[in-house]
This record gives C-alpha cells, structure tokens and sequence, in this order.
C-alpha cells in the first residue's frame, strides 16, 4: 500500500519549458519531504515532460494533458481529484520557493487554521527584488484583498477538507481563478482563521505573457522607480541579470551557491521596509515643518504614499482587466 503524504503540491503548466526544471528543483529542495508534486502540462510546450522527468524521484508526477480553456483550471482539478495529501499546495512553473516554504506554512497551520499563507518576493525582469506585504489581519487590508488579489498563489497551502472536493478550482472563470478559490476556502472555514507567515518564502517572477518589466502590478512598478533613483536600494535586492539568462536561473545559481543567501536576502527585504518607514517619517516631518513656515501648497508624495496610492487603485485596476 503507497503511503499518503503529508502535502499533495500542484505545479500547472503550459509554456515556460525553459525553467520549470528549476521550479521543480526549488521543490524537492525542500527541508519538508513529505510530499507529492503534481506537474500538470495544461498543453505544455515540447520539451516540458523532458525537463520535469529528468529529475528521478518518485514523488513526482506529470499529467500530459491536451490544453483546457483559459488558465487550464479543469487540468488542475483532473490532477487534484488523484491527489492523496492532507494538504494541498501551489507552486507556478516560473516561481522559486526558498527551502524552508512549507516548513514555514505547516507551522501556519498547526494551531487549528484552513489555509496559510506566507510573503513574496516579487522580481522584475531587470533583477530588482521587492516585498509584497498584505497582512489579512488588518481588516483595511482584509477588503481590499476581496476586492482583488494582491497575493501570488504559490505563498498559500490549505488543508484538503478545508472544502468538500479537492477538485475546488473553479472551471468557468478567464483568470483569478486562485483568488476566488482561496476566497471560497475562507468562506467555508469563518471558525477557522487565516494564518499569515510573516517572512519571504518565495521568489515571484514577472510572468512572460505579461511582457512587462514590472508584471502588470502597480505596486511592484512603484518600487522600481524608487530603485531606480535610490542610491540606498539594499544591494541583495538588485540583481544584474544577463542578456543570455533569465530572471529565475540567476536567482537560482545564488539560492544553490552563496551560503546564507535566503536569510540574507530576508534581511535585505526587511531593511527596504524599514527605510521607506524611515524616509516616510522624515518627510512626514519636514512637511509639517514647511507647513507651518508657508502657505499651504500641494504635498509631494513620499515613495511609501506613492506606493499604498498604487495599492488602493488595484481593486479598480483588476475590475477593468476582468471586464476586458
């Protein structure tokens, strides 16, 4: 009789043959072993059985299935309906997890919550690093993220009787599909309350049918102009990228060769927030200053304003997408 395992991973794809193998890696790289990765080819490319079956590992196993409408959401379901773990995660064919992220959400999980989520770490093309911070637990927060998601779906696992069928992804929806079942989870679950893990356990990568330097997010697109003109942008989270590499095989090279890097690059992430506090607090002070020494004229806004005017405009941004 084969074993359940603890946690059943789904990684869907369809056109990224050059870097799934390092996703695939980034997985069975984990501190936690007690899995099975579900790599879904939703019409994948030629070329993707190849790199996700060069790896000899029994916990790995490729649905080739021919491509199913939008995001291939029924794929996902025809391999979760033959999954066995008592919790399910999301890992994407063009993201990197850090070795310990599902170490980190299973200590989410442990006192009794549905479903754990853990902080990104969004990348640019260009190799500039960025946190994304939504905390569920501030109820301001809370109604923006059921107005549109700020979350990237590889920070989540859930447990699997979290929702009557493992086979939950809605089917008849173009996108956000992830958004709207973590949603139907909490919604299902009002007892059980979400856990947020405080600390970066993902790299996430601008998507390349997005063809955009900043992913199509506001919010990441504010702070690369910061980075762009601050000299003091946290080196760890500026990482020159070669014409002939991608974003991830750069990323990937320095996780496997450079001892400490994940918590390096954690603490880099941790700094950035607190500069812009900082830099937040001090123009806060010298425009109360100027205030009092002249008539009152428009402010110019701090990089931290610039960036919670982007989050407040995501809601309306992704109402407009979904109704294109």
């Amino acid at each position: 009789m084969v074993s359940r395992p603890r946690i059943s991973i789904l990684m869907p794809t369809h056109c990224r043959p050059d870097v799934v193998g390092l996703a695939v890696e980034s997985v069975l790289n984990q501190t936690f072993g007690d899995f099975e990765l579900l790599v879904v080819g939703d019409g994948a490319l030629p070329g993707t059985a190849q790199a996700v079956q060069r790896f000899d590992d029994p916990r790995i196993r490729y649905f080739d299935l021919p491509k199913a409408p939008h995001f291939g959401y029924a794929n996902r379901n025809v391999a979760l309906r033959q999954s066995r773990g008592e919790l399910i995660g999301f890992a994407a064919d063009d993201d990197l997890l850090f070795p310990d992220h599902f170490e980190t959400l299973l200590r989410g999980l442990q006192d009794g919550a549905a479903i754990a989520y853990s902080q990104a770490l969004w990348v640019s093309t260009d190799g500039i690093v960025a946190p994304f911070l939504t905390n569920l637990e501030f109820p301001d927060e809370f109604e923006a993220f059921r107005r549109g998601n700020t979350i990237a779906a590889s920070c989540f696992l859930y447990r699997a009787d979290a929702l009557p069928a493992r086979d939950a992804w809605p089917e008849d929806v173009p996108s956000a599909a992830d958004w709207r079942l973590w949603h139907r989870i909490l919604d299902a679950n009002p007892q059980s309350p979400i856990a947020y893990c405080r600390t970066p356990t993902v790299l996430h990568f601008s998507a390349r049918r997005k063809a955009s330097r900043h992913s199509g997010m506001p919010q990441l697109a504010a702070f690369i102009s910061i980075a762009d003109s601050a000299a003091w942008w946290p080196k760890a989270l500026r990482v020159p990228i070669a014409p002939d590499r991608t974003e991830q095989e750069t990323f990937a090279d320095l996780m496997r060769s450079t001892p400490g890097w994940c918590s390096h690059i954690r603490q880099a992430s941790a700094d950035l927030a607190a500069r812009l506090a900082w830099d937040e607090i001090q123009h806060n002070r010298a425009a109360t200053a100027a205030k009092d020494a002249r008539p009152a004229a428009r402010p110019v806004k701090s990089p931290v304003q610039r960036i919670a005017a982007e989050i407040r405009r995501i809601p309306r941004n992704i109402g407009r997408i979904l109704k294109e």
